[in-house]
């Protein structure tokens, strides 16, 4: 996901190498070349709405510490020899029919050849405390990591397809992408519409669903998926890292219908997506969300990066009020970190799994492991804060 200077050099020769010779793919394979709302494409809608209200940490890090590197040379799962994965990033999870799987953003061979723009792996044991060994990824006739959700690789159209988190459905494997038109500076980039891909063979292959898109600029081109109480909830950022987190949700049945799903307004749940108003304020890059039943809490991973480092934010309710901010990792220990996802399925007692990427001085995955202390709480404060419950109805 993250293109440095030298990654950036390859994608280029790519794309120069695809309109000299055969291009990757039909662009009508990818999807219709209308032209994309200038407005979509710039800051607007970025900024946060609301101000920072949040109650103190209730949930803190006290300590940090890199459990192992999952991918790339020198890893454990020596994913260079076997599927031709030397550099790659994100890692966010989902189960499936009682299997973890593991999906990664941009992914090179070695010296930055055979880019693919995402793979998915599965992990033999799902407990990460015995380090997440991938037992195997989807893969293509050569028997490397195969492309699972192609894309043009057309700066200006669609430079690459970055899937930001899945679901799973019964017998139906979810993902949420963005398509990527372009890469900007200083962790902006530009999405020319976010959409629903979906697999009925286990990941093997993958097709974009051709109702649920939503067009750029309506503050989830990135998501954080939380199955509750029969719904699943959609946690939306923006493209780039430097919007706040909004907050949508929709019944099952419905995930690829656009028009189903509700937003919520700061009182209730609203059919207009352009009313959702953020439950933690701007900045805010790649997130994750768990509940910890130990602790009663919900738990909120990002990146923050103006401070350069990975969050940690918790709540009794998914609407709020967050936490203070507490860091959890910084660049200064850690350089070029980003992507913190949480590990799903596991209690959150005295520990919290995550995956964490970092572009330099290696383009690869880490599983992580954050020490928690529970910190005292304003109960009062909380309850003062909370919504009242028969606001939370239908608006238009």
């Amino acid at each position: 996901m993250r293109i440095s200077s030298a990654l950036f050099g390859v994608s280029l020769s790519a794309f120069i190498f695809s309109c000299s010779g055969q291009l990757p793919m039909a662009i009508a394979d990818v999807e219709s070349t209308d032209t994309v709302d200038v407005m979509a494409l710039s800051d607007f809608g970025q900024q946060s709405d609301m101000l920072e209200t949040s109650i103190p940490g209730a949930l803190r890090i006290v300590e940090t510490e890199i459990v192992n590197q999952l991918t790339g040379s020198g890893s454990q799962n020596a994913t260079d020899t076997r599927w031709n994965v030397h550099g790659t990033d994100l890692g966010h999870m989902f189960t499936h029919k009682g299997e973890l799987y593991m999906v990664f953003g941009d992914t090179y061979g070695p010296d930055g050849g055979d880019w693919r723009s995402n793979t998915i792996a599965r992990i033999a044991d799902p407990d990460p405390a015995n380090g997440f060994s991938i037992s195997s990824m989807i893969e293509s006739a050569t028997g490397a990591a195969k492309e699972i959700i192609r894309s043009a690789k057309i700066p200006g159209l669609e430079w690459t397809v970055i899937p930001t988190n899945g679901i799973s459905l019964g017998e139906r494997m979810v993902l949420h992408y963005m398509s990527v038109r372009m890469w900007g500076a200083d962790d902006k980039w530009y999405v020319r519409r976010s959409g629903l891909a979906y697999s009925d063979d286990d990941g093997q292959n993958w097709t974009r669903s051709e109702t649920a898109m939503w067009p750029a600029g309506t503050g989830f081109e990135q998501v954080a998926y939380v199955e509750h109480d029969g719904m699943i909830y959609v946690f939306g950022i923006p493209q780039g890292r430097f919007g706040g987190v909004r907050l949508g949700r929709v019944t099952p049945q419905d995930v690829f219908d656009p028009r189903a799903y509700m937003y919520w307004d700061g009182q209730g749940w609203s059919t207009n997506i352009h009313n959702a108003k953020a439950v933690v304020p701007a900045p805010a890059g790649e997130l994750s969300v768990a509940w910890s039943n130990v602790h009663q809490s919900w738990l909120m991973m990002y990146l923050e990066p103006v401070e350069k480092a990975v969050i940690l934010r918790s709540a009794p309710t998914m609407t709020g009020p967050w936490s203070a901010p507490q860091i959890v990792a910084h660049a200064d220990e850690y350089p070029g970190l980003y992507a913190p996802y949480i590990v799903p399925g596991l209690e959150i007692d005295d520990a919290v799994y995550f995956t964490m990427s970092r572009w330099k001085p290696v383009y690869n995955v880490f599983l992580m492991k954050g020490k928690i202390e529970a910190l005292g709480v304003d109960m009062a404060a909380v309850e003062a804060s909370e919504p009242d419950i028969e606001l939370e109805t239908a608006r238009e």
